[in-house]
C-alpha cells in the first residue's frame, strides 16, 4: 500500500510489548512499521516520521485521554488516529470521535481484524462500534438541519437588499475593502459606505465581519448580533 506515491508508514504506540507484537503482526504487510513505547517518542515520531496511521494505546502512560490525543493530533494533522484499549466506555469513545479519531477497537483485537480496521480507515471510513453509529448518524442529521436552517434564514435576510446592496455585501464577504469595491463597481467610496450603512441597518449587524459571516452563510443574524463589535 502506498500513500501519495511515498512510503506508507504506520506508528504503533503502547507500553505493552505483547500488544505491540500483536498489532505489528496485523499490519506489517501493509506498511513500514515503527513502534513507540512512551509518549515522548510518539510526539517525536509524529513530527519527524509523519506516519499516515497511528495505532495508539489509550492507556499509554501520561496520555491524558481525549484531551491528550487532541494535542497529539496538532503535531501532525495528516495522521489518522486509531485508538485501542482493553476497556473503553461509550462516552469516552464518543469523545474520541468528536476529537477526530478515525477508529476505536479493543487492544486484544486479532491481527487480521486489525488489518481490516487500518485498511478501512486509510480509505476514509470510520471504525465505530454499532452502539454509537446511530448517535453519529443522529448528530449528522441535526448538523444538516441546522445548516439548512441557517441557509434559509440567510437567504431571507439577503432578499431584503437591493441588487446593488447585495452586490456590495457579497464583495465584503469576499474580503474586499471599500476602495476595492468602489474601483470594481466604478462608484465612489462614499457611495459604497452609504450602501453599507443601509445593509448594516437591514441585516441588523454592526461591522464588516458579521456581514461577511452572514453572506457566507456561516451564522444567522441573531448569532452575529449577539457577538457585538469586533
Amino acid at each position: 500500500m502506498v500513500f501519495r506515491g511515498e512510503i506508507f508508514l504506520i506508528l504503533l504506540a503502547s507500553s505493552s510489548q505483547d500488544d505491540l507484537y500483536r498489532w505489528e503482526r496485523g499490519v506489517h504487510s501493509l506498511a513500514t512499521v515503527f513502534c513507540s513505547t512512551n509518549l515522548d517518542s510518539v510526539r517525536d515520531e509524529l513530527v519527524r516520521g509523519k506516519p499516515q496511521i497511528l495505532l495508539l494505546d489509550h492507556d499509554l502512560p501520561k496520555l491524558d485521554g481525549p484531551d491528550g490525543i487532541a494535542g497529539l493530533m496538532k503535531l501532525n494533522p495528516e495522521t489518522k488516529f486509531i485508538v485501542l484499549s482493553h476497556s473503553i466506555s461509550d462516552e469516552i469513545e464518543w469523545a474520541l470521535f468528536r476529537t477526530g479519531v478515525r477508529g476505536c477497537c479493543r487492544s486484544t483485537i486479532e491481527p487480521e481484524q486489525l488489518k481490516a480496521v487500518v485498511e478501512a480507515v486509510q480509505h476514509g471510513e470510520l471504525w465505530i462500534r454499532r452502539s454509537l453509529s446511530w448517535r453519529l448518524l443522529n448528530e449528522l442529521v441535526i448538523m444538516t438541519q441546522e445548516k439548512n436552517r441557517i441557509k434559509r434564514a440567510v437567504g431571507e435576510l439577503l432578499a431584503n437588499l437591493t441588487r446593488r446592496e447585495y452586490e456590495i455585501a457579497t464583495l465584503v464577504g469576499n474580503g474586499e475593502s471599500n476602495k476595492q469595491i468602489a474601483r470594481r463597481l466604478a462608484i465612489t467610496e462614499r457611495t459604497v459606505k452609504a450602501h453599507l450603512t443601509e445593509v448594516f441597518r437591514k441585516l441588523d449587524v454592526a461591522d464588516r465581519l458579521k456581514l461577511a459571516l452572514i453572506v457566507k452563510g456561516s451564522v444567522s443574524t441573531n448569532d452575529a448580533t449577539q457577538t457585538g463589535h469586533s
